[in-house]
């Protein structure tokens, strides 16, 4: 389910008129480039442990956006339990994955905040053959059932605009749901069929690690 309409109905005699507020858009039907910068809460700021080593991103700006979830219902409207949250997937998957860092380059609070995972320079560990040419996102929660709130979606968006913007993510990048890419149920039915509605969705991916 797409959120709601940005449109009112005005009544004038038996005519009903539909205005529709757009948002500015650029040649890539992707909102204006000149985006604001979300709010991003640093590592430093969740307290992140140290990663044990980084990779460069093959391709810069990436081509393709990866859309996760965290897939257990574990949810948050505060940046106190959100970080926590934030380390716990850090923590899952160093130790038990033994991966260098957390896997995802950002994560996702339906606090509407932005934590900063790897990062928009370095290979994340969240889709295997996609990893380094892609920027991957985790929003916190399982949406099997129900799309994540505003505030986290508007955050998703925001993030994605303004890393157009400063040059990070490719201006023509499509935008993929994990389970298209992996046998996976992420990002959970609702998110994924969110994901499939945005306009730089593509069911005909090509470049791969």
């Amino acid at each position: 389910m797409a959120p709601p309409c940005p449109c009112r109905t005005i009544y004038s005699g038996t005519m009903y008129v539909f205005i529709l507020f757009v948002q500015p858009e650029n040649v890539f039907g992707l909102p204006d480039v000149n985006a604001a910068r979300p709010n991003i809460i640093s590592r430093s700021d969740w307290h992140a442990r140290p990663a044990n080593g980084h990779e460069l991103l093959k391709v810069t700006p990436t081509p393709y956006v990866i859309v996760h979830h965290g897939g257990s219902p574990q949810y948050c409207h505060n940046k106190n339990t959100c970080s926590q949250i934030v380390k716990s997937y850090q923590n899952y998957h160093m130790n038990n994955n033994g991966w260098a860092d957390i896997g995802y380059n950002f994560i996702i609070g339906e606090d509407g905040n932005v934590y900063e995972g790897r990062g928009w320079k370095y290979v994340g560990a969240h889709a295997p053959g996609y990893n380094a040419n892609s920027i991957g996102i985790c929003i916190i929660g399982d949406f099997t059932n129900r799309l994540p709130n505003e505030a986290a979606l508007k955050a998703l968006n925001a993030l994605i605009s303004y890393g157009v913007s400063k040059g990070s993510i490719s201006h023509s990048y499509h935008v993929l749901p994990h389970r298209q890419v992996t046998s996976t149920a992420c990002p959970g039915t609702k998110l994924y069929e969110y994901v499939k509605k945005l306009p730089r969705w593509t069911n005909n991916p090509t470049i791969k690690s």
